[in-house]
């Protein structure tokens, strides 16, 4: 009885030291995420000569999820390589003062979903994990035709280099 006591004892403490390390490698959840669909975990490096450096790994829907700063305000974005712009919903976008009249409705965006109407607009500074980019390019979508923000190429194309690396997106400035 004793020696299964002991052997009792011994199996909580593995257990507890299993999940602890476990916790330190499981990626944090962003504020913005609903944490049963979305980990993302950002970890910035400064490299030589200043350089700075992101990684964001794939989530259990295989997208690549970021929290954002738009002009000092959080955002949740979705890295999007296929998209032109930055995308914001109409929600989103008129929390950072952007509420374009119906009439500035007037560009013509081919979306995954089909093809909308969408507002032109910049952004003074986009900043992910530290990486800021300044007067970037932007549209403003419909809140029916975009569900999550998009991180694309007017943001994206203003780095040093943007890569797919061993399941993550990794961002250098």
């Amino acid at each position: 009885m004793r020696n299964l006591m002991i052997f009792a004892a011994l199996m909580v403490v593995l257990g507890t030291v299993m999940a602890q390390m476990a916790d330190k490698m499981t990626p944090a959840t962003p504020a913005f995420a609903n944490a049963a669909a979305r980990n993302t975990a950002s970890a910035e490096t400064v490299g030589q000569g200043g350089s700075r450096s992101m990684s964001i790994p794939r989530d259990v829907r295989g997208h690549f999820l970021a929290e954002g700063r738009i002009d000092g305000q959080r955002i949740g974005f979705m890295v999007d390589t296929g998209a032109s712009v930055v995308a914001l919903n109409e929600t989103s976008a008129a929390r950072f003062g952007l509420r374009p009249s119906r009439g500035e409705y007037n560009a013509i965006v081919t979306t995954a979903n089909g093809t909308i109407k969408g507002a032109r607009t910049r952004i003074a500074s986009v900043e992910i994990g530290g990486l800021v980019v300044r007067d970037v390019d932007a549209m403003v979508l419909p809140d029916e035709a975009l569900s999550e923000n998009l991180l694309g190429l007017s943001f994206l194309s203003k780095l040093k280099r943007f890569e797919y690396a061993n399941g993550q997106i990794v961002l250098e400035q």
